[in-house]
C-alpha cells in the first residue's frame, strides 16, 4: 500500500538532485573551462594570470573589509567634546553698523576664539575620509556588482550611504559658514579658508582616475575633503589668532537652522516616498541606501548642532532656548541609536515585517519640527 507513495517520493527526490546537480554544474563549468585552460598555458602566462587573480582577489578583499569596517563609529560622539572658551578672552562686541551705531542684532561677533562649528565640521571630514575609507569613489564600487550599481543591492552599499549622509551635513554646514557665519555682514568680504573648503567639500563624491603611484587606481575625491578638512582648521586657527571673525549672531542662527531643517525635510521625503511606495520588506535593496543616508545625515548634524551650542551659547541664554536645544540633542542621539543589522521597509500594519525605514522617518521629523521650533522662537 505504501510502496507507490516511497518510489513516488523517491523519484521526486532523484529529479530535485538531479536539478541541483544540473544547476551547479552550469555555475561551476566557466571555472572548470578557465581551469583547464588555465593548466595548458605557458609559465610565463601563468605567472601573469596568477598575478593579476592575485591582484584581483586583493583588491575585493581591501574593498569588502572597508565597507564593513566602521572605524572610529560612534553614536554619542559628541559627547566627548568638551567646548571651553581660552582663558583671558572676551566675546568681542557687535559689530558697528555703517553709520557707527553698534548693530542692534542680538549675538556677538566673536574673535581671539574658535568655534565648535569649525571643529566639528573638521573632525567628521576626517571621520568620513582618514579614519575610513571613502567608499563611493572606489574603483569596484563603481563597478558595481556584474555591472549592476551597488546602491540597488542588499551589499555592500551601507557605508557608502551613511558617509554620503554626514557628508551633506558638512556641505550645508560649510555654505552657511561662507554666507553668514564667517563674516560681519552680507557685504563683508569672504574668508578665503571658508572658501576653499566649501569649493573642495562640493567635489563629485564618486570620481577616481588612474595616478602614477603604484596600484592603479586613485581617489581624488577624498584628497579634496582633505583639503576642505585643512582649510577649515586654518580658518580656526586664524580666529584663535584674532585675523577672522566668527558671527554668532541670533539671526544668523536663525538662518542656520532653517537652513538644517530644509535639508532634513528633504530627507524626510525621499525616505516618506520610499516607504510609501516600495513596500517589499526585507526585499526592497533600496531601503538601506535610505535609512543609512538619513542615519548619517543625523550623525553630522548632532556633533553640528551640539557645537552650535556653544558657539551660540548667549543667543539660546538669553531667548531662554537651551531647554528645546537640549531637547533637539536628545533626538538626535535617540534616532542614533536605531542601528537593525538588516533594514526592512515593512507596511506600517504589518506584522511580520518590521518598519525600519517609517521608524527613521518618524525621527527625522521629530528633529526638525523640533528646529522649526526652535525658528519661530528666534523669529519673534
Amino acid at each position: 500500500m505504501l510502496d507507490p507513495i516511497v518510489n513516488f517520493f523517491t523519484r521526486m527526490f532523484q529529479w530535485i538532485g538531479r536539478g541541483i546537480g544540473f544547476a551547479v554544474g552550469v555555475i561551476l563549468w566557466p571555472f572548470m573551462w578557465a581551469g583547464r585552460w588555465y593548466t595548458q598555458r605557458g609559465w610565463i602566462l601563468k605567472a601573469v594570470l596568477g598575478l593579476a587573480l592575485l591582484m584581483l582577489i586583493g583588491l575585493y578583499g581591501y574593498f569588502i573589509w572597508n565597507t564593513q569596517v566602521w572605524s572610529n563609529f560612534n553614536p554619542a560622539y559628541a559627547e566627548a567634546y568638551k567646548f571651553t572658551r581660552p582663558a583671558g578672552t572676551a566675546p568681542a562686541q557687535p559689530a558697528p553698523s555703517a553709520t557707527g551705531e553698534t548693530a542692534g542684532v542680538e549675538g556677538e561677533v566673536k574673535t581671539c576664539t574658535h568655534s565648535a562649528i569649525v571643529q566639528v565640521t573638521a573632525d567628521l571630514i576626517d571621520f568620513n575620509v582618514n579614519e575610513n575609507a571613502w567608499i563611493s569613489s572606489m574603483i569596484l564600487y563603481k563597478l558595481g556588482l556584474f555591472g549592476m550599481d551597488w546602491d540597488r543591492t542588499p551589499f555592500l552599499d551601507n557605508k557608502a550611504s551613511f558617509q554620503r549622509g554626514v557628508n551633506q551635513a558638512i556641505r550645508r554646514t560649510t555654505v552657511e559658514l561662507v554666507d553668514t557665519l564667517g563674516r560681519v555682514r552680507g557685504t563683508s568680504q569672504i574668508d578665503q579658508n571658508l572658501q576653499d573648503a566649501r569649493g573642495a567639500i562640493t567635489f563629485d563624491e564618486e570620481t577616481w582616475y588612474f595616478g602614477l603611484r603604484p596600484f592603479g587606481p586613485k581617489t581624488p575625491t577624498p584628497s579634496f575633503y582633505r583639503t576642505a578638512a585643512s582649510s577649515l582648521r586654518a580658518f580656526n586657527d586664524r580666529l584663535m589668532k584674532c585675523e577672522v571673525v566668527f558671527n554668532a549672531r541670533a539671526d544668523n542662527l536663525l538662518q542656520f537652522v532653517d537652513r538644517i531643517a530644509s535639508d532634513i525635510g528633504s530627507t524626510s521625503d525621499l525616505i516618506r516616498d520610499r516607504s510609501q511606495n516600495f513596500n517589499s520588506g526585507w526585499f526592497d535593496t533600496r531601503a538601506d541606501d535610505r535609512f543609512w543616508f538619513a542615519y548619517g545625515q543625523l550623525y553630522g548634524y548632532y556633533g553640528i548642532l551640539t557645537a552650535a551650542h556653544h558657539d551660540f551659547q548667549q543667543v539660546l541664554d538669553n531667548r531662554g532656548l537651551t531647554p528645546l536645544w537640549n531637547s533637539v540633542e536628545g533626538q538626535l542621539k535617540a534616532a542614533l541609536a536605531i542601528q537593525p543589522l538588516i533594514i526592512s521597509n515593512g507596511r506600517e500594519d504589518g506584522w511580520i515585517m518590521p518598519t525600519h525605514l517609517t521608524t527613521m522617518g518618524f525621527y527625522v521629523l521629530r528633529v526638525r519640527s523640533n528646529l522649526v521650533e526652535v525658528r519661530s522662537v528666534l523669529d519673534r
